[in-house]
């Protein structure tokens, strides 16, 4: 089943109003906002096992709200998904990494950042290098993580 038939109507309006929120559209660069119906056709069809914590999201926008997120004005809906931010957690994680990941997909977005229409793999994309001794903290704690048997 796909995602499409696991929102309701009113959890599918909720996700384009916060997806615009979280990326609107640009005339300056000339892309969509993650709002847009492309990107939001390709984020339910692929929301698969993120779909319970979207859906969890969903519902504490509302809860937030006191109403649908897409039914308030401007002004109410920014300062519940500043609430939202705060006290989200993974629910609100994934949310907005689907909503990303989605939006970064986009042809008319990778063209905008001059990236060849393509898949990542086999050529790759080429990184410049960066400061390596950012991690040096990170390399220097001790193992936190418990190791395998």
């Amino acid at each position: 089943m796909s995602a499409d038939n696991q929102l309701t109507r009113v959890q599918r309006d909720d996700l384009r109003a916060i997806a615009a929120m979280i990326v609107p559209a640009s005339d300056a660069y000339e892309v969509p906002g993650a709002d847009d119906a492309v990107i939001q056709a390709d984020i339910l069809a692929t929301l698969g096992r993120d779909t319970k914590l979207v859906v969890a999201a969903l519902d504490h926008l509302a809860r937030l709200a006191g109403q649908p997120l897409a039914g308030l004005d401007v002004v109410r809906r920014d300062a519940v998904a500043q609430e939202f931010r705060k006290h989200g957690g993974a629910a609100a994680a994934t949310l907005v990494r689907v909503v990303l990941q989605c939006y970064y997909r986009d042809d008319r977005v990778l063209r905008s950042l001059g990236l060849e229409l393509r898949a990542p793999f086999p050529n790759g994309y080429v990184l410049p290098d960066g400061d390596w001794s950012l991690l040096d903290p990170v390399k220097a704690r001790s193992g936190t993580l418990r190791r395998a048997p």
